[in-house]
């Protein structure tokens, strides 16, 4: 049997695991700061390589660059889990209920599959005589007088 504190065997001591769980708790601290000053040190490269010889404008420190990408994080949000994604945006596919207009699609993706031989079919000759009878001004939109 090994020593591995992984290990189901008579060594195993749960004060062990414990010990490992917190140094890994630790570590990725450790690595998640200097993966951010190594950031601010590689955007502090590129707006002094490019800015100044693009827009005229002063180089700037690390601090500095470091206050921008704080700053670029408090405008344009965060992109992963707990952030905005797209701002309000739904995603997914359309068989997937978002909001109001989930009930639309009962029948979910099996219904969903038959929607480009719809449109391939009868879809595209509906709508282009929908668009003509709005253009000879045979229909008036819904909710227009």
């Amino acid at each position: 049997m090994s020593d591995s504190c992984f290990s189901d065997g008579p060594r195993h001591h749960p004060g062990l695991w414990g010990l490992r769980i917190a140094g890994l708790v630790v570590l990725g601290v450790i690595g998640a700061a200097i993966f951010a000053l190594v950031f601010g040190w590689f955007v502090m490269l590129l707006w002094n390589w490019l800015m100044p010889a693009i827009f005229h404008i002063a180089e700037i420190t690390y601090w500095q660059a470091f206050g921008i990408i704080i700053l670029a994080k408090l405008v344009f949000g965060a992109a992963g889990p707990g952030g905005r994604h797209g701002h309000g945006k739904k995603h997914g596919p359309p068989w997937v209920k978002h909001g109001s207009w989930g009930g639309e699609w009962e029948g979910g993706k099996e219904r969903w599959r038959y929607y480009r031989e719809f449109w391939d079919q009868e879809g595209k000759k509906a709508f282009d005589a929908f668009v003509e009878r709005r253009k000879s001004g045979g229909e008036t939109p819904p909710g227009n007088p």
